[in-house]
């Protein structure tokens, strides 16, 4: 790999600062400034990829006052922040065109195309079996209401109370200081807030 290439110039991040003919530095592009223009800033909108060097001090004022919206519209502005949502790159609404490609919302061809399999055309409307009604929660809600001993149907103020008693009875201190309960309870304290997470309490 050439290190030396112009075109890997142009992806390094920290450039050495610029230097002038007689290999001082730079000045300070700040009017009657004599430092060292250290510090890159850039020129602004519409002259991407150009800079302007600073000292220290210049490059903080230089910072506060930049602006890189200025003198645009705030029509132009809503504009660009929209166009940035997508990188500033072309996109196309997806379904407006629909009898673009010969075929009209209805289903039947449109234009000149000929459909001589007629893939598009309507079918005729059959009754359709009755499929089991999917659960209305996740695996994992359904999991909860199993551990708490309920089904799907239970109210808020089923699993509630249900929830308290479990607990009272699971409790060690119910059961004597008993631990060999606290596995029980500990699964019954995850199933709970689970279904809060939910939104089921």
């Amino acid at each position: 790999m050439d290190l030396n290439s112009p075109l890997f110039d142009r992806i390094r991040v920290n450039r050495p600062p610029k230097r002038e003919p007689n290999g001082t530095r730079l000045r300070c592009d700040s009017p009657g400034c004599q430092e060292a223009g250290e510090f890159r800033a850039p020129m602004g909108r519409l002259r991407e990829g150009q800079y302007f060097c600073f000292c220290l001090e210049h490059v903080r004022q230089y910072n506060n006052s930049y602006n890189y919206f200025n003198g645009m519209s705030d029509e132009a502005v809503a504009r660009y922040l929209k166009d940035a949502t997508v990188g500033h790159r072309p996109t196309w609404s997806m379904g407006v065109k629909r009898g673009a490609n010969g075929f009209r919302a209805d289903g039947e061809s449109a234009g000149n195309y000929s459909d001589p399999l007629g893939a598009n055309r309507k079918r005729p409307h059959r009754a359709r079996e009755t499929e089991p009604a999917s659960p209305r929660y996740s695996p994992v809600t359904m999991r909860a209401l199993d551990a708490l001993g309920l089904d799907e149907a239970a109210s808020a103020e089923t699993i509630k109370s249900r929830y308290k008693d479990l607990v009272k009875r699971n409790h060690p201190d119910a059961n004597g200081g008993d631990r060999s309960c606290e596995e029980k309870l500990r699964e019954i304290i995850h199933a709970y807030k689970t279904l809060r997470a939910a939104r089921l309490v």
